[in-house]
């Protein structure tokens, strides 16, 4: 799989596209590529919710379908959202003791016929937990990645301590893979490395002021592992909360913090109910790391999403 080119023709362009979506300079353009919103926690004020990611600068949102009730809710509300929200069908490594050929139909007929799912997914591997049997993960997985390069929509894709048997699933179809987004990556440097050599895009979450190895996110940012125009960000909303006050953050980090995107943070999440209007805080904890401009780093992580996903 190709490689991406940079989507950002000129600053001329980026100026017109930000007055365009009504977006002050202060505002960074974003789409957050993983939040599941069909969690309870946003039942009362989900409308609080979505306006309060818009005002942050998130034009987009992919909600998260984790199993066949929470695939067929994400697509209800994008059908209350139009062009803010999207939404993925799949069934979580967690939920794939589930599985049956039902679900299989149940998927592939949600991701044919309605062009609100824009990915197969949050699918994958997780043998961290191992909530679901390691092998009846690996078979569940596969026939996801089938329906994939069936219907060519992307894989949205969930991996924990299962890297060598995700890469050997993923590169069996290498000839025929769409392109894949590894959400939430919280690997190591070689895992990186390994995922940008075959070509697949990698999500980052709040997950970063917690990470504190030698060979882990932070580094991989560092050693400027993942290139621009692979990366892209997510909240995973209620959870990944990004702690800007923890010892374990440096503290060069929490000085490009601006008060705008802490504002967000502070009024409207917490540990128990992370919201998208915390991503503004995400890219500028990357873009520290990066030593990029946060600016770049949401255009640039926004256009791949764009691209990507086919988002209007």
């Amino acid at each position: 799989m190709s490689s991406v080119s940079n989507p950002i023709a000129n600053e001329t362009d980026e100026a017109e596209l930000m007055k365009k979506l009504g977006l002050d300079s202060e505002t960074y353009l974003l789409v957050d590529i993983g939040a599941n919103l069909t969690n309870k926690k946003y039942a009362r004020d989900l409308d609080g919710v979505i306006q309060r990611a818009k005002d942050s600068g998130v034009q987009k949102i992919m909600v998260t379908g984790t199993c066949v009730q929470s695939s067929q809710d994400s697509l209800r509300l994008t059908r209350l959202y139009p062009t803010t929200l999207y939404s993925t069908a799949g069934v979580h490594p967690h939920d794939a003791k589930t599985w049956t050929d039902e679900t299989e139909t149940f998927i592939r007929d949600l991701a044919a016929n309605n062009s609100e799912v824009v990915a197969i997914g949050e699918c994958g591997l997780d043998f961290n937990r191992n909530f679901s049997p390691p092998e009846t993960q690996l078979e569940v997985f596969e026939k996801q990645v089938q329906i994939a390069c069936d219907l060519k929509k992307p894989l949205f894709v969930h991996e924990r301590e299962a890297h060598e048997d995700m890469v050997k699933i993923l590169t069996k179809y290498s000839s025929r893979l769409p392109p894949t987004v590894i959400h939430c990556f919280t690997g190591t440097i070689d895992e990186a490395k390994k995922y940008i050599e075959l070509g697949y895009y990698i999500g980052l979450t709040g997950f970063l002021w917690k990470d504190k190895s030698d060979n882990g996110v932070r580094k991989t940012l560092e050693e400027k592992v993942i290139p621009l125009d692979r990366l892209m960000v997510e909240t995973d909303a209620p959870f990944m909360y990004p702690n800007t006050r923890a010892n374990k953050l440096p503290e060069k980090v929490k000085k490009t913090l601006t008060d705008r995107s802490l504002s967000f943070l502070e009024r409207y999440c917490t540990f128990q109910r992370n919201e998208p209007c915390s991503l503004p805080v995400t890219v500028e904890m990357v873009s520290a790391f990066l030593e990029a401009k946060p600016e770049d780093v949401a255009l640039k992580t926004s256009f791949n999403a764009l691209k990507v996903f086919g988002l209007t």
